[in-house]
């Protein structure tokens, strides 16, 4: 080629053919189709609604299955031989009763008053006391002796009381005793179960209770004894307290001893180991 010929002439050079320099031109790019993406879940819920009708369509079917069928008669009830006798057996040879020793719903169910420890020696009945009439006392009456008078007159009365039997003696000037059998319904022994614990579950506290541990009362099994300091107040003598708390059966004892002198140990363990002698 001519040195001249590639010296241009400042003219715009004409367009350059592709196929005369050998390029291919590239193809035009096809159209893409758009797929549309199926909701999550709509498989899913086809094949539970299907199983659905499938379960509902199979209980149908086997309920009028089972209408066109005969009844099933029930197999014979089997009983060779009874657990007692048909007929009562002869005056000689039906089981004693239980000893009132053994059977302690015969011992409970009389006259609880009765049960009652009998007067130590050396006391005389308190003729001044001011609760219980008779041996008896009524729900209001053993209700008052606690702070919270209506509370508890409403937890006794949920806890099914039956009646309450109570004694008071005194022994010289200022010596007194008080004896309180409080009995629930026959065969409930939870209520006497509750009501002991109830007393005993604060008594180790200085607010109400006597403000120490106390002293287990021995074959009870879930009795106490205890000692209060003495209640001080200006311009009067000093009250010294014992209080013996347990439960027998359907029966919550609770004994106190009051005095201006101080209270042994011996003193309000010994009535409370006689009374739940008498239980």
């Amino acid at each position: 080629m001519d040195p001249k010929d590639s010296i241009s002439d400042g003219q715009p050079e004409p367009p350059v053919d592709a196929a005369e320099v050998g390029e291919r031109p590239e193809p035009a790019a096809e159209p893409v189709a758009v797929v549309k993406r199926r909701p999550r879940g709509r498989t899913t819920l086809i094949i539970a609604a299907a199983a659905v009708l499938g379960l509902a369509g199979g209980i149908a079917t086997g309920y009028g299955v089972q209408a066109d069928r005969a009844p099933t008669p029930l197999a014979a009830l089997s009983q060779p031989g009874l657990a007692y006798p048909a007929e009562a057996l002869p005056a000689d040879k039906a089981p004693d009763p239980l000893p009132a020793s053994q059977d302690r719903r015969v011992r409970t169910d009389g006259d609880l008053r009765k049960l009652i420890v009998p007067r130590p020696k050396g006391w005389s009945d308190n003729k001044n006391a001011l609760l219980g009439r008779d041996g008896w006392m009524s729900l209001e009456e053993y209700a008052l002796d606690f702070t919270s008078a209506d509370y508890m007159f409403g937890d006794l009365l949920e806890s099914d009381i039956r009646r309450v039997a109570s004694a008071s003696w005194t022994k010289g000037e200022h010596r007194e005793a008080n004896v309180w059998l409080v009995q629930f319904q026959s065969g409930v022994d939870m209520g006497a179960v509750d009501h002991a614990r109830g007393q005993l579950s604060y008594m180790s506290g200085k607010d109400r209770g006597a403000g120490n541990p106390g002293d287990p009362l021995k074959g009870s099994g879930n009795g106490r004894y205890y000692l209060y300091g003495p209640d001080r107040k200006p311009g009067y003598v000093p009250i010294y307290r014992a209080r013996a708390v347990f439960q027998r059966g359907d029966v919550m004892a609770e004994i106190n001893i009051f005095d201006t002198a101080p209270i042994s140990k011996k003193d309000i363990r010994t009535l409370a180991e006689k009374q739940l002698e008498r239980l």
